[in-house]
């Protein structure tokens, strides 16, 4: 099966960060991981403090781009297929009936998911209900506002004004499409971008809070419905990870519950600790 968004990527040669904040993590799971979570920091709603934290996220967000978009294209490739092979092997992957995943963009320089995607879709199960449920997210506005949408084929996708492929609101016979947030069953996964990690959960995006916004939103309804919280599982380069602290927290962060980096699953959250026994 051809995917659309599996393109080639091609970069400049790596060199290793001359930043001393970053780091490459490529521990593997390990039982001695523990979870940060957002009520053990000290928030303020002091605005002076809020916009140091976002000029300090701002300055973070230059360095790993840099990074990413010296990365040797060989090494990528290499990461993208030891990642995807690490997630479609997981038995947390292959156990769940439904989630949530990105579509990945070759010009963010994101990890590739087109394997996993395209193993999702091509799945052909003679029983129907063992099929895995694909959301993945279409933005809707500027105000951090993303669905996450039903779809079953590639057929399904079309590009944005980005040129970022996602979900066209109707399906083929012009019925609006199954948004996650109002399905009647939950999702075991979140399969998550990002543009920097730690070891204790904490996720540093782009910016627009887009995936913040789903994330809280999704956490709240799987409570209201007695629903257990699925996994949070972000995909990372071993360059992308970075030193515990670094990345600075607001009261709006949501921390990951696990790392897939070339070298392993790095679990975090007790939920996820449990998938490495």
């Amino acid at each position: 099966m051809t995917i659309p968004w599996a393109v080639s990527l091609s970069t400049s040669r790596f060199f290793p960060t001359s930043s001393a904040i970053l780091r490459r993590q490529t521990s593997p799971c390990s039982a001695t991981a523990t979870m940060s979570t957002a009520g053990e920091q000290n928030f303020t709603s002091d605005p002076a403090h809020l916009d140091t934290i976002f000029k300090q996220k701002k300055a973070l967000r230059l360095v790993v781009k840099r990074d990413l978009k010296s990365m040797d294209p060989t090494l990528r490739s290499e990461e993208d297929e030891a990642i995807q092979r690490i997630v479609m092997e997981a038995p947390w992957f292959k156990a769940c009936k439904g989630l949530c995943a990105y579509i990945s963009c070759s010009a963010l320089r994101e990890v590739d998911t087109s394997r996993i995607l395209s193993h999702i879709l091509s799945s052909h199960s003679e029983v129907l209900q063992m099929r895995k449920k694909l959301f993945v997210p279409r933005v809707e506005d500027r105000n951090r506002n993303m669905r996450m949408l039903n779809i079953s084929s590639t057929e399904d996708l079309i590009a944005n004004s980005m040129n970022i492929l996602e979900p066209a609101s109707l399906d083929a016979d012009g019925n609006e499409r199954e948004d996650v947030l109002f399905a009647n069953e939950p999702v075991d996964l979140l399969i998550l971008p990002g543009l920097a990690f730690d070891k204790a959960g904490r996720r540093l995006g782009r910016g627009g809070g887009y995936y913040d916004t789903f994330l809280s939103r999704y956490q709240e309804l799987a409570e209201k419905r007695n629903w257990k919280q699925p996994l949070k599982i972000a995909l990372s380069y071993s360059v992308q990870i970075v030193d515990e602290g670094t990345i600075p927290l607001t009261p709006n962060d949501v921390l990951v519950d696990a790392l897939v980096s070339p070298s392993g699953v790095i679990a975090i959250s007790p939920a996820a600790l449990e998938i490495c026994q």
